[in-house]
């Protein structure tokens, strides 16, 4: 059996979305707007997530972009820094719900259904060459924005019908280990939110009356001295921007790319200061609370401005416990803490004006201790997912170079 070599847009077509406006938006009804937002990583939809509804009576004014079970689409925005979503096709679920193709999502057509498999095309279009394809549209800046000529015009490697079953049905099974692992990691997550709940309450409500103390006042506030571009070296101590420590916090593995030299983070640390175990570190814009808390004494600097620095004093508060404090309270909170139209900035004067709960250091310690315990069995989970993503990634790579389901080699299509 053969493979060829396809554009996109030879197997599908794309209808585009309508750019509904913020007016058009209701409290609530049984039509829901389909966004990017949608669109999850992965693949999956959920159309209740961030769920935004329109006029019942839009199901007929703009009945042309009625989506219903089984219709394909795509988003056509993501970010450009770490695209997920971007030109990743989804199944639609109604759940009985009418659903409008909103803008910056199309409806993928697939031309011939004898000639498709779709969730062999989902793979395709999810691996990490046709990922750069999309992410070279970037231009430099926030956001990756393609169109429809741009969106079909990536070449995948389309096999006959039976084997793209075949692959489909094997990276099914890798994928099913996966979503395991990444279940039992977000029930972890899930456990220690509602450990914090159990012993300190909501943060912002206060229902158990405890105590209040601005940050500022137990905790020094700050960031780093400044580094210019000329000081980097090629190795040496590694320097994190704000993307590095929102994915530390998010205790996502990175590979350090900017160093300074050695000699110049000794001045550093002599004139002001490193981050020590405890502290707190933190991306300016950091809406779902990506906090890094310093845990070991291997050295590192960190941009200045982009990069919040929490100096805590361990005998006034736990930093572990103000770590799970400020995130909660961000989940909740943040658009009133944060400031700036476009991107919702922490500023270092709204940090230290920040009202933390301060209940007795012994109760804080205790929550310390068990959420350690809860650490332990989440970075166990997540050495088992990247064992299970490994997996997964070898066998996407073998399945489209022609070695997954035969044994004669094929050249190197994708």
């Amino acid at each position: 059996m053969s493979w060829s070599l396809v554009k996109l847009s030879e197997i599908c077509d794309l209808l585009n979305g309508y750019a509904f406006k913020s007016a058009d938006y209701v409290d609530e009804s049984n039509t829901l707007s389909c966004r990017m937002s949608n669109i999850r990583p992965g693949g999956k939809f959920d159309i209740e997530y961030n769920a935004r509804y329109l006029p019942d009576d839009f199901t007929k004014k703009y009945e042309q972009f009625l989506l219903k079970d089984g219709d394909v689409v795509i988003a056509m925005t993501d970010l450009a820094d770490s695209p997920k979503i971007l030109g990743v096709p989804t199944v639609i679920k109604t759940n009985g719900n009418s659903i409008l193709l909103n803008q910056r999502v199309g409806k993928l057509v697939i031309k011939e259904q004898n000639k498709v498999h779709f969730p062999y095309l989902q793979l395709a279009l999810n691996s990490p060459k046709v990922r750069s394809v999309y992410k070279r549209f970037a231009g430099g800046g926030l956001q990756i924005n393609l169109g429809k000529t741009d969106l079909l015009s990536v070449e995948i490697p389309l096999p006959p019908l039976p084997e793209q079953q075949k692959i489909a049905s094997i990276l099914d099974a890798a994928d099913s280990l996966r979503q395991k692992d990444q279940q039992l990691i977000e029930k972890y997550t899930a456990l220690s939110q509602s450990l914090f709940l159990e012993m300190f309450g909501d943060p912002v409500s206060n229902p158990m009356g405890f105590g209040k103390v601005k940050l500022g006042d137990i905790c020094g506030v700050g960031s780093s001295k400044r580094v210019f571009v000329q000081e980097f070296v090629d190795s040496g101590v590694p320097f994190y921007r704000g993307t590095e420590i929102g994915k530390l916090g998010a205790e996502q593995a990175i590979k350090p790319h900017l160093f300074i030299a050695k000699e110049h983070y000794e001045k550093l640390k002599e004139k002001a200061g490193v981050p020590e175990i405890g502290d707190l570190l933190l991306p300016s814009i950091c809406p779902d609370g990506r906090i890094l808390r310093v845990s070991n004494k291997e050295p590192f600097y960190f941009k200045d401005g982009r990069v919040l620095w929490i100096k805590v004093n361990e005998l006034s508060i736990n930093s572990m416990y103000l770590k799970t404090f400020l995130k909660e309270l961000f989940n909740v909170n943040y658009s009133a803490i944060a400031s700036g139209t476009t991107f919702a900035e922490l500023k270092i004067v709204a940090l230290k004006g920040i009202s933390i709960l301060n209940p007795p250091v012994e109760l804080q310690n205790q929550f310390a201790e068990r959420i350690q315990l809860i650490v332990a069995q989440k970075q166990q989970a997540q050495a088992s997912l990247q064992k299970s993503e490994a997996l997964f990634n070898s066998l996407l790579q073998r399945a489209f170079k022609g070695e997954l389901t035969q044994n004669d080699s094929k050249e190197d299509l994708l």
